[in-house]
C-alpha cells in the first residue's frame, strides 16, 4: 500500500524519540512498499530536528539523504535526483535555507526553469533567477 508520510513520522524516525512512537515510524517507514514525502513535510523536519533538537545542519541533511535514498521513498511532486541535490545546496552553511532549496527543486522540476525573488542569496544553479 502506498501512503504520505507526515512530519511526525520522519522526526520519530530519524531521532528514535520517544522509543515507542519511533517503533511505530519505524514500522511504516521501513515495512510498507511506497511511501511518499512532500517538501512541506522535509522542511518542516528540518526545522523541528536543527531547532528543537538541536542537530547540527550538516548531520540534518545527510540524514534526509540517506531517509530519501531508502528505495521505498518517494518525493511528492519533485524528482528525487533534483532534491537531492537541493539538499546538498544547504548542506555547507546557514546560506541557503532549507525551504529555498527545496523552491530551488521544484523551480528545477518546472519547463521554465524560473523563480522570482527579492533574495540575492537565492541558489542559481540550472535555474534563471528575476526580481
Amino acid at each position: 500500500m502506498s501512503g504520505m508520510l507526515d512530519t511526525s513520522m520522519l522526526v520519530r524516525y530519524l531521532t528514535g524519540d520517544p522509543p515507542e512512537l519511533a517503533e511505530r515510524a519505524s514500522q511504516v517507514i521501513d515495512q510498507q512498499e511506497d511511501l511518499q514525502i512532500s517538501d512541506v513535510a522535509l522542511v518542516e523536519t528540518a526545522y523541528v530536528l536543527t531547532s528543537i533538537y538541536k542537530v547540527p545542519r550538516e548531520v540534518v541533511v545527510d540524514h534526509l539523504i540517506l531517509f530519501l535514498q531508502k528505495k521505498n521513498i518517494r518525493p511528492f511532486a519533485l524528482e528525487k535526483d533534483i532534491l537531492l541535490q537541493a539538499l546538498l545546496l544547504c548542506r555547507p552553511s546557514g546560506r541557503v535555507s532549507f525551504a529555498d532549496a527545496l523552491v530551488w527543486a521544484a523551480a528545477r522540476s518546472t519547463p521554465s526553469k524560473v523563480v522570482y525573488t527579492l533574495d540575492d542569496r537565492f541558489p542559481r544553479d540550472g535555474i534563471e533567477v528575476r526580481a
